[in-house]
């Protein structure tokens, strides 16, 4: 390790850039589902001793120093790794869209890679030659994951933070200080052992301290979250009995294509499965649940669905379904310029839409086309199918549908938006309908359903998920996974979700502890930098 480290103190040109971009795709290894928490480890040490040995200029060019181009080479290896599912579209929708598929995988990498880089040239600014260095680092660091999270519509996935939910005991603390503060704690633990090598005046077991500290950090959190899951009590719902259902509808690809009569057929039949010979079907079933992307087409223009939906559905059944929803005018007729939206509609037995959520979060690209005319001209148009994307909805997720208890309604990556997710203090569930047939045979759905749970933990609300090809769960408030279905399996289950918790203390405090931890740290940044300036006047 002394070699390495002083290999990455002494490296400069496009050896540098070549050894950050390994170390940034290392450090990725430590996201869902992969969980290799040592990889972390040893990712961001070397992005430390990097920036050891950077170089220093004066005036206008300090931001743009090597240390940007360090930060932004770590980031590109990491969100490489990270992202690269997101390939798995391009090759769903095949022809020349394979041939774009490398372009956009380093193409958005480079864009998330640039709030590192500034990152890592802010904390340069105010580097020292002490332990409170990889401070100064982790404080810029944990700032721009935040802002990559919120800063032009927002794109959360593979906080580092998440390096520290591999399993039920670690999830536990995100109900402290949520993803983002378990961002600032994974940073700062994951880079101790930048303050073991290379070896100084100091003794060995001065030099080993901060890294035991941060192991038994680590320790104290699954022993935190081991005592969370034996004392917390969780009670079963008596007033809801859910049917999940996991289709594989792969007609959401083309409108033109579809057969509404042959995929009624399908969600009906599932629907009305008996999973035991005494299963009285949906007579027993309080809420029925079909996930995004089941209907290529409106339901306006194909009105013998509702109708199907209402023979179907027993007295006490109420749907809760993913469905495209076309906007009507006072005039009746489609409202124009409205390309429609991205919906959870509820249907009752008489096959009455009785509310609606429209999706307000939208991917970009996938959803809508930033820049129409732009993209256009190159023939690039968003992956959704049968319109001009999608409008966003007015944000109001909290759905309380007759008989029903309130929920937060979430459509696809909406659930990957930490503290952005609704008022959890007015709802008794979270339900999550999606459909990633898109990155079907990646990790992305594995990674997408795994930042779910971590909302649920976060609010302490269970987690009902319906997944047109997986993964489709049930979670209860302590981020567990009572039941669930494989990737690529046609099935449905039932469930009866958990009573939610009492308030976390996330919920009631918010992102504030972790805007405290950034606090600090910027002020011992400022501190450690005045002492090394002093010292060296």
């Amino acid at each position: 390790m002394t070699w390495l480290a002083e290999s990455a103190i002494l490296s400069h040109g496009w050896r540098r850039f070549l050894l950050l971009l390994v170390a940034g795709a290392i450090a990725a290894l430590s996201m869902p589902p992969l969980f290799a928490l040592p990889a972390l480890f040893v990712g961001l040490p070397i992005w430390v001793w990097c920036l050891d040995g950077a170089e220093r200029h004066r005036g206008p060019r300090a931001f743009f120093s090597p240390a940007f181009l360090i930060g932004f080479a770590f980031g590109l290896g990491y969100f490489t790794v990270a992202i690269h599912w997101i390939g798995a579209a391009f090759i769903q929708e095949g022809g020349w869209f394979i041939a774009l598929m490398p372009f956009a995988i380093l193409g958005l990498a480079a864009v998330l890679a640039l709030f590192w880089a500034i990152a890592s040239a802010l904390a340069h600014l105010f580097w020292s030659g002490g332990a409170l260095r990889i401070v100064t680092l982790a404080t810029f660091l944990s700032a721009a994951e935040f802002a990559r999270g919120h800063l032009f519509s927002g794109f959360p996935f593979d906080l580092v933070g998440y390096a520290l939910t591999a399993n039920d005991e670690m999830l536990q603390l995100a109900s402290v200080v949520g993803i983002y503060g378990l961002t600032f704690i994974a940073a700062l633990l994951a880079m101790t052992p930048a303050l073991i090598w290379p070896p100084d005046e100091r003794g060995l077991v001065r030099r080993l301290t901060p890294f035991f500290l941060s192991v038994a950090a680590i320790a104290a959190q699954v022993a935190y979250g081991n005592y969370r899951l034996s004392t917390t009590e969780l009670t079963e719902r008596t007033d809801m009995r859910v049917r999940l259902v996991q289709p594989m509808i792969i007609d959401h690809a083309d409108w033109t294509v579809a057969d509404p009569a042959e995929i009624m057929d399908r969600l009906i039949s599932l629907s009305e499965t008996k999973l035991t010979p005494g299963d009285p079907g949906l007579a027993g079933i309080t809420h029925l649940v079909w996930p995004e992307s089941v209907f290529p087409f409106f339901l306006t223009q194909y009105p013998d669905a509702l109708a199907r939906i209402a023979r179907m559905l027993s007295p006490q059944t109420l749907l809760l379904t993913g469905a495209p929803r076309e906007p009507i005018g006072p005039d009746g007729l489609p409202e124009k310029g409205n390309p429609g939206y991205n919906s959870i509609l509820a249907i009752n037995t008489d096959g009455e839409v009785v509310m609606s959520y429209d999706k307000s979060h939208l991917v970009p690209f996938g959803e809508y086309l930033p820049f129409p005319e732009f993209f256009g001209l190159f023939g690039i148009r968003q992956f959704v199918p049968g319109t001009n994307g999608w409008a966003p909805g007015d944000g109001r997720r909290l759905m309380t549908p007759p008989g029903t208890p309130p929920f937060l309604a979430l459509v696809c990556y909406e659930a990957i938006f930490p503290g952005d997710i609704g008022d959890p203090t007015r709802a008794e569930f979270i339900l999550n309908i999606t459909n990633d047939a898109w990155f079907d045979g990646s990790i992305g759905p594995a990674q997408h359903a795994h930042h779910a749970r971590v909302r649920a933990v976060e609010t302490g609300l269970p987690l009902i998920r319906a997944a047109n090809t997986g993964a489709t769960m049930a979670v209860d408030p302590l981020g567990r996974v009572t039941a669930r279905l494989a990737e690529q399996e046609v099935a449905v289950i039932d469930v009866a979700p958990s009573e939610k918790l009492q308030e976390t203390l996330f919920v009631r405090f918010g992102h504030w502890p972790f805007f405290s931890a950034l606090g600090l740290g910027l002020l011992l940044a400022l501190w450690s930098s005045w002492r090394e300036r002093r010292r060296r006047a």
